[in-house]
């Protein structure tokens, strides 16, 4: 009896306690940090979600009551790599748990070099610079196919327009501007002229790319007169970080190959970084029946190395070379079968595009041994196409030397830098542009720049820039930036400057040489010159344990003596400076989250306008939408990281709203153009692409993927005349390759393996 009643006295005790004395309970502790700075506000997850917090505003996190046991403790931060931690709790135990996170493919605090020419954070740039790095590449792109054209188009606000149905020619629109209209540089050195903007940009592989940073917005002040738009600076991988060995195979389901090989050899303290890259997609599809093929053939091969050389000095001594070969072509299928069109360029019974392109960079910075800090941004590149538009042979030289000498100085609250430019600049083609000689120009300038914070809160960032041109004179570009916070977490960003251009329509614009129009200069060309702002807010928030940022941004250009081509005459181009002007303007939308699980999605939207005034025929004012700039555009990207299997899935839209096409005419059986043209708007479409990517180990990965899912294409050829009974296939009067503006390659899947040893 007694021991019945021990018996019910101990279960009852049990049965009757405090829930909370059943509970055997654990916690974790700890700072978030990042190069030795503390991070608040950065979120902590458990077992993917389970539990979590974030950080106080000295980086501390505390989670309690927490079973014993193994668990897996993550911390993430806007713009910063995931990190995943193993912890063993026991009973009554508090384990501490540190994190150091390095930056990641997101935006936030990359440090850029682009908007002030010199390195800063993104956060704390007066500038508004926007980054995606080779990480985010990777996660949505597949990096043995892509190119630095590919990669822009997942930036909001930017996109990819083609000139050209046949050869595929295509160019980078920033905020509704011709492509032009942007500065395209490499490790900040401007290297891209007129000619290699045709078919050059193709010919820069993901594979070199480390991040490339993007400026909305004028900055001629820096970087010359093609930076009215906006600049795309690439920045190229760093040789000391790369892997000794690294290759890339990958093949599609139109029987394309592409692929990536590299190494990076040291030598001492000097690091080296040697890069292959080839394209080779050869086939014949014609999916709009209009006899010619959908997508352009090539063989391509890019040879790029890089070197950072050790100095005793510190100082930064780097060398970078890139050789591109390229053989594209395309036209009717008896053109490309079997190879035919390299016995039959230049035919004119058989119509076909062949352009041969043969290009060579050399670039690199000089810092001066000096405690000044001074330095030596160069670049020389030589560019050859040799080409055959139907029976149209057009050949083309480029030679291009710059040298940027710069000293930054800091002067208490001002950061001051001075520069002193020289460009030289040799065309010459077989057409009437030169036909008394080359065309040589030699272009000195000085800028001056002095950024200037008054406080925490408020920076100013002042420049000017003066450039002479043999024809034109001097050519001054002024500048003003302003940057205010008035919260930690919230940025406001203005951006005023003017503009200048020198054109040149025998390298920019592809209908000069393809399709049957003729080209009409009304008059002597003057320089286009623009007047532009920008405004940007920025917010840093959080939802929950989550992150993520909020831009909203409003630009506004106004062009006088803006060269705008007119396609509205049959057959012909007219090219004159405007007797008006002409206006783009246009509001952005962006925003980036990051879950407290291993999710993370952009959103992007924007809307614009862009508009010519001229005067008609009746002397009024008379406005018209300028072609292929679309009304509006707007981006969805989003990635999950499956750790414990080593998946990443990415799935990414890009939709393209209404735009201004070129006034294009059919043609009836008799071949002569009907009374009507097709639809001189076109209607919004959406771009699908998916990534998924299984990491085996640290040595090698497979990833497979797909694009144009929805299988989109465009309603028309972007051919019109091919049909003419009266001639040849692509010969007729009336043939013209204008008409291109959406996708004509239809739907496409991928698999690919990478290695790094």
């Amino acid at each position: 009896m007694e021991k019945l009643k021990i018996t019910l006295i101990l279960l009852s005790a049990l049965l009757f306690r405090p829930p909370h004395l059943f509970t055997q309970t654990a916690a974790v502790q700890g700072f978030v940090k990042t190069d030795g700075s503390l991070l608040e506000f950065a979120t902590i997850s458990l077992n993917d979600g389970e539990a979590g917090t974030a950080t106080n505003e000295a980086g501390f996190f505390s989670i309690e009551n927490l079973r014993p046991g193994t668990h897996q403790i993550s911390a993430t931060y806007l713009g910063f790599d995931v990190q995943t931690k193993t912890v063993s709790l026991k009973n009554g135990e508090t384990a501490s748990v540190h994190f150091d996170l390095s930056e990641s493919a997101s935006m936030l605090n990359q440090v850029v070099v682009t908007g002030t020419m010199k390195p800063t954070y993104v956060s704390d740039s007066p500038v508004k610079v926007e980054v995606l790095t080779a990480k985010f590449l990777d996660t949505y792109l597949p990096a043995a196919a892509s190119s630095i054209v590919e990669g822009v188009k997942m930036v909001n606000g930017v996109q990819e327009v083609v000139a050209c149905g046949v050869c595929f020619t295509n160019s980078i629109s920033i905020n509704g501007l011709p492509g032009p209209y942007t500065a395209v540089l490499m490790d900040g050195t401007p290297i891209y002229g007129n000619l290699a903007s045709v078919y050059g940009l193709n010919g820069i592989p993901n594979m070199i790319i480390d991040r490339f940073e993007v400026i909305k917005g004028p900055n001629s002040t820096l970087y010359g007169s093609e930076a009215v738009a906006g600049v795309i600076n690439i920045i190229t991988k760093d040789p000391a970080k790369q892997p000794i060995l690294a290759a890339d195979v990958m093949g599609t389901t139109h029987l394309e190959t592409f692929g990536n090989l590299a190494i990076a050899p040291k030598f001492g303290k000097t690091a080296g970084y040697i890069g292959l890259n080839y394209a080779l997609i050869n086939g014949f599809d014609d999916r709009n029946k209009d006899l010619f093929n959908d997508r352009i053939n090539l063989d391509r091969y890019s040879l790029f190395t890089k070197w950072n050389f050790h100095r005793k000095s510190g100082k930064k001594l780097t060398l970078a070379g890139k050789y591109y070969y390229e053989d594209r072509r395309n036209g009717v299928e008896a053109f490309l079968d079997n190879r035919n069109y390299r016995h039959l360029r230049g035919s004119s019974k058989i119509y076909g595009e062949s352009i041969y392109t043969k290009r060579a960079e050399l670039f690199g910075t000089y810092e001066l041994p000096t405690a000044e800090n001074l330095r030596l941004d160069y670049s020389m590149s030589h560019h050859l196409q040799d080409s055959y538009y139907g029976d149209a042979f057009y050949k083309a030289e480029q030679d291009i030397a710059f040298a940027n000498f710069i000293w930054d100085k800091q002067l208490s609250k001002h950061g001051l830098m001075v520069g002193l430019t020289s460009r030289y600049q040799r065309y010459d083609d077989n057409s009437v542009a030169t036909a008394t000689g080359a065309d040589r120009q030699f272009t000195p300038g000085i800028f001056v720049q002095d950024e200037w914070e008054t406080s925490k809160r408020l920076t100013f960032l002042t420049g000017a820039r003066l450039d002479h041109y043999d024809k034109h004179g001097l050519i001054f570009s002024p500048r003003l930036s302003v940057k205010y916070k008035p919260e930690d977490w919230t940025t406001i960003r203005a951006n005023f400057g003017t503009g200048f251009r020198i054109v040149n329509l025998f390298t920019e614009d592809h209908a000069f040489i393809t399709g049957q129009r003729t080209v009409e200069i009304a008059e002597k060309l003057h320089p286009e010159k623009s007047y532009n702002g920008t405004i940007n807010f920025n917010h840093i928030y959080t939802i929950g344990n989550s992150q993520g940022s909020f831009d909203l941004d409003a630009h506004l250009t106004y062009f006088t003596n803006k060269i705008t081509p007119n396609y509205d005459l049959p057959g012909k181009i007219i090219y004159a400076n405007t007797d008006g002007h002409a206006i783009t303007r246009g509001i952005g939308l962006n925003v980036n989250q990051e879950f407290t699980f291993p999710l993370s999605m952009t959103l992007g939207f924007s809307l614009q306008k862009a508009t010519q005034t001229e005067r008609n025929e009746q002397g009024g004012l008379q406005t018209r939408a300028i072609e292929f700039s679309p009304d509006w555009s707007g981006l969805f990207n989003i990635n999950y990281h499956w750790r414990k299997q080593g998946l990443t899935f990415a799935y990414s839209v890009r939709m393209t709203g209404p735009m201004a096409l070129p006034a294009v005419f059919d043609l009836d059986e008799n071949g002569q153009p009907l009374s009507q043209p097709r639809p001189e708007r076109s209607r919004a479409f959406s771009f699908h692409s998916f990534q998924l990517t299984k990491q085996f180990s640290k040595t090698w990965s497979l990833y497979l993927g797909g694009q144009n899912l929805l299988d989109f294409v465009q309603p028309y050829s972007p051919l019109t005349g091919y049909n003419d009974p009266n001639s040849a296939v692509g010969f007729s009067q009336h043939f013209d390759t204008a008409y291109a503006y959406a996708p004509i390659h239809g739907r496409e899947f991928y698999v690919g393996l990478k290695l790094k040893l």
